[in-house]
């Protein structure tokens, strides 16, 4: 694991909820791996018009599984209203809150598809993410870090998008998705890692890099490896999450997430 200091040091950086929003159920602060767990940690994740399914459904699979060991976790999709909401390929889903519902979470994850290019500039997405608490984690998979990038939350800190290109992307005009972000926040030290811990901001590479999202998440919400070791067995992922379990950079960056 590429790492620029232990999160034992990032401990003194600990945060708590300022109380600007109901955090009934939500365990205040946000853990940074010290051995504390957060009782009840709950992931709200964003749906949108034409987001990557598996950005999207394999971290909330990972919660899934995990529930059947700790049901006190919680998972939930968030839209900008309440409608149903269509993915890529006409995968439709029915979210659990809306913006004017204010969510209390742990972690709001959001994730990338074709969607994300007019999603980059949602400024009532940008609000909504600026007006969570402190001790909210921001996250994204894939090429939701561009939306966390205009929103100006990566300035000064490592993140990543996805390395590799579809056939539009690899021809010109089009461009990598890490290149964009690059593009989009020339103050951001873009890495390739497959996870990248910031602190409070957290972003995951390309579609499948949400598994690894998801099992980092239960990191972060304090759970031992020999408990996400056996999430990863029921969900007969041991080998790939073996081989992806190190491929992630973190540092300690100031909880405010450039923001």
């Amino acid at each position: 694991m590429r790492s620029s200091a232990s999160y034992l040091q990032a401990a003194a950086a600990r945060l708590v909820f300022d109380g600007a929003w109901p955090a009934a159920g939500v365990s205040e602060g946000w853990s940074l791996m010290t051995g504390s767990k957060i009782d009840g940690f709950r992931l709200g994740i964003y749906v949108f018009e034409d987001a990557e399914v598996v950005d999207f459904a394999a971290p909330y699979g990972v919660f899934s599984v995990a529930r059947r060991y700790d049901p006190a976790l919680d998972v939930f999709l968030v839209a900008e209203t309440l409608r149903p909401v269509q993915a890529q390929a006409g995968f439709t889903v029915l979210p659990n809150y809306d913006f004017a519902s204010r969510p209390a979470m742990n972690a709001f994850l959001i994730p990338g598809g074709a969607g994300t290019r007019p999603e980059t500039y949602n400024t009532r997405l940008h609000e909504f993410i600026r007006a969570q608490p402190p001790g909210t984690l921001l996250t994204s998979v894939c090429t939701g870090s561009w939306i966390l990038a205009e929103a100006g939350l990566l300035d000064g800190l490592p993140a990543t998008s996805r390395k590799e290109p579809d056939r539009s992307e690899a021809q010109p005009p089009g461009m990598v998705p890490i290149d964009r972000l690059a593009r989009l926040a020339p103050a951001c030290q873009v890495s390739r890692a497959r996870v990248v811990d910031a602190g409070r901001v957290i972003t995951a590479a390309g579609i499948t890099a949400g598994m690894e999202m998801g099992f980092h998440l239960l990191r972060r919400a304090g759970y031992d490896e020999a408990f996400i070791d056996d999430v990863a067995r029921v969900m007969e992922y041991t080998k790939a999450y073996q081989a992806y379990r190190d491929d992630r950079e973190t540092t300690t960056a100031g909880p405010s997430g450039g923001s």
